[in-house]
């Protein structure tokens, strides 16, 4: 199959031409690049001065050590990244995408260093969640929100019987109208990151991002993009997935 590709590819290939053309190339990229990079800390700017939200609902997760709060999740540092992770109960698919971002994500000591944690919550009970949480031997806690309304009220389950539906900050008559009509069908659990920050034992939601906008957390994409095959495939987080921008 990867022979196919790389066949089906080979009319992609950059053009080969001299070092002083290349540079001249490159340079050209350069300012493109540098463009890019003031753009993005603008909008990471824009990003740390949304306003924020006090989360009033007492949601109660499964972990190891049994049952936990959301500020408890924090581990007593000051900001949470929750990964939405797609693994619904009785669900035997472990979704790909997500068991990729998983396995990018890096040591949490890092993390940690700056007052923040980073968890995985699905909806799967834990009894569902530890076997594959040993098995990929990941670092991070990963805990089950079966039985509360967290999955829900932060839109990555779809069930119109019990919210109305919003992906991606759209309805589902907006996700019809952008072609993505098929998330609501039997898959209800979709992928997504929220952010928290807590002060005094107050508990704020700060951010939310779903699709593409987890694109970041994956470094073998990263990687991948700066390549001349890119990241070759048409799954859930390529740029060529129509509509999940």
């Amino acid at each position: 199959m990867a022979s196919e590709y790389y066949t089906r590819r080979e009319m992609d290939f950059p053009k080969v031409v001299s070092r002083e053309e290349f540079t001249a190339a490159r340079k050209k990229l350069l300012e493109s690049e540098k463009e890019l990079s003031r753009e993005r800390d603008r909008v990471n700017a824009e990003r740390r001065a949304l306003p924020m939200v006090e989360i009033e609902k007492d949601y109660v997760f499964d972990g190891p050590d049994g049952k936990l709060s959301l500020v408890d999740m924090f581990e007593g540092r000051r900001q949470l990244i929750v990964y939405h992770f797609m693994l619904q109960p009785g669900s035997h698919h472990l979704c790909p995408g997500c068991t990729m971002l998983s396995d990018n994500v890096g040591h949490l000591a890092h993390l940690h260093d700056r007052e923040t944690t980073f968890a995985a919550v699905s909806r799967a009970p834990l009894a569902e969640i530890t076997p594959v949480h040993q098995r990929m031997g990941w670092a991070f806690p990963w805990y089950s929100s079966e039985g509360s309304d967290f999955n829900y009220d932060f839109h990555v389950t779809l069930d119109a019987d019990v919210v109305p539906v919003e992906y991606n900050y759209r309805t589902a008559e907006e996700l019809e109208e952008a072609g993505l009509g098929w998330m609501l069908g039997e898959q209800r659990d979709w992928h997504g990151l929220s952010v928290f920050l807590q002060r005094t034992g107050r508990v704020y939601h700060t951010y939310s991002t779903y699709a593409r906008g987890t694109d970041l957390l994956n470094g073998t994409f990263n990687y991948l993009d700066l390549t001349p095959l890119g990241r070759q495939g048409d799954g859930f987080f390529s740029p060529s997935r129509e509509g999940m921008e």
